[in-house]
């Protein structure tokens, strides 16, 4: 069974920067894409960032491209979210989730498990 523990969220000023990990196992010799999605207040969740098993290919909202930068490290099965030049819209909880590869990443992405949240405030 894939668990996901995300980790790093906290509350910044709009403008800074924060290193979100989401820590995976599980994964039992298995290939699994990875994505990072969140949910604000009165929002639906939404995607924001992918990354296929290779970590070759990524794939990213418009709303957070060139500002967000997603990558893995397979060897220590964790998932990244470098996120720069913060604003006031990206206040939200961030959830990491895996899906089997090969995947469809962007919206058509299918989680087959999702971690419990941290939550990134950010204020002006």
């Amino acid at each position: 069974q894939v668990q996901l523990v995300e980790s790093g969220g906290g509350s910044v000023q709009a403008g800074e920067s924060l290193r979100l990990s989401c820590a995976a196992s599980g994964f039992a010799g298995l290939q699994y894409c990875m994505a990072w999605f969140r949910q604000a207040p009165g929002k639906e969740r939404e995607g924001v960032a992918w990354i296929t098993a290779s970590g070759l290919s990524t794939h990213y909202a418009d709303s957070v491209k060139d500002r967000f930068t997603i990558s893995r490290d397979k060897g220590a099965n964790t998932l990244y979210l470098e996120m720069n030049s913060l604003k006031l819209e990206d206040t939200a909880i961030y959830y990491c989730a895996a899906a089997l590869s090969p995947c469809i990443v962007g919206s058509s992405f299918t989680p087959n498990a999702w971690g419990q949240g941290t939550q990134v405030t950010v204020s002006s």
